[in-house]
């Protein structure tokens, strides 16, 4: 994979996952910032509302600038089902976070599957065999 030019290295395959017990913006995933890292893609987003009544969810992108994006705002995910946020692949580059909202607490649960890409090689990669 190129990104920028640069070669890149999959580094780690891993998901996030947070249970929004409160209606803050919270953080489901940071970029890692270390020097060999430089970009992560989430393949997948998934919202599952466990509760009887239908519910939002907010998610947001906040850069190094420091600045906010909003990728879904006030998305409704109806009662107790699940469903995938992302249509396409999302890049991220490194320390940007990705934040997600609930209008209402104890409902929403968010999964996030991602891959971390490096500038180079690393052999003590959870997938060094790859």
């Amino acid at each position: 994979m190129l990104v920028s030019g640069i070669p890149q290295y999959l580094q780690n395959l891993k998901n996030e996952k947070v249970d929004l017990t409160t209606t803050n913006a919270t953080t489901l995933y940071t970029v890692p910032t270390e020097a060999d890292f430089n970009a992560s893609v989430v393949s997948s987003l998934l919202v599952s509302n466990d509760s009887g009544s239908a519910d939002t969810i907010t998610v947001t992108l906040v850069t190094t600038a420091p600045a906010t994006f909003s990728l879904f705002k006030v998305t409704a995910v109806t009662a107790n089902t699940t469903v995938e946020l992302l249509t396409k692949d999302l890049v991220l580059n490194e320390g940007e976070v990705l934040k997600v909202q609930a209008a209402t607490a104890d409902r929403l649960h968010v999964v996030a599957s991602i891959q971390e890409f490096a500038k180079t090689r690393i052999t003590t990669s959870a997938i060094s065999g790859i």
